[in-house]
């Protein structure tokens, strides 16, 4: 089963997204990253139903993006904090984060780990009274 990889990046009135493959010209918008996902699966139906190939669901597409768009969909999550949590300078953090410098896969890893790490906690612990 194909997959497709959609770049995201956060806009000012919203989220874009168009093909990581560039000989797949698809790209949509949404005002939420919910919209954008929906948007995304219907854009490319659409150009694969022109293309009379095989129609794609949900679980074939993947969305990427970088540290600098993660912090600014997600602003709940401080790259200093992030930074004390997986034992990574928050200088070093903060520069991968403006783009600056480029992080290895490795300290990629690390970061994506620390967050989903923060997320299941919050998850598994959060209750209201």
């Amino acid at each position: 089963m194909k997959s497709y990889k959609f770049i995201v990046e956060k806009t000012g009135t919203g989220f874009s997204a168009y093909a990581e493959d560039d000989n797949l010209p698809v790209f949509t918008t949404g005002t939420s990253f919910t919209e954008l996902k929906n948007n995304i699966l219907d854009a490319i139906n659409t150009y694969l139903e022109f293309k009379k190939k095989p129609e794609v669901k949900e679980e074939q597409i993947t969305t990427l993006m970088d540290l600098k768009s993660f912090f600014e969909f997600y602003p709940e999550f401080s790259a200093k904090g992030l930074s004390k949590r997986i034992n990574i300078n928050h200088t070093l953090l903060s520069q991968y984060i403006s783009g600056k410098k480029r992080p290895s896969q490795k300290q990629l890893d690390r970061i994506l780990g620390g967050v989903k790490e923060l997320g299941k906690e919050v998850s598994n612990q959060l209750e209201f009274a």
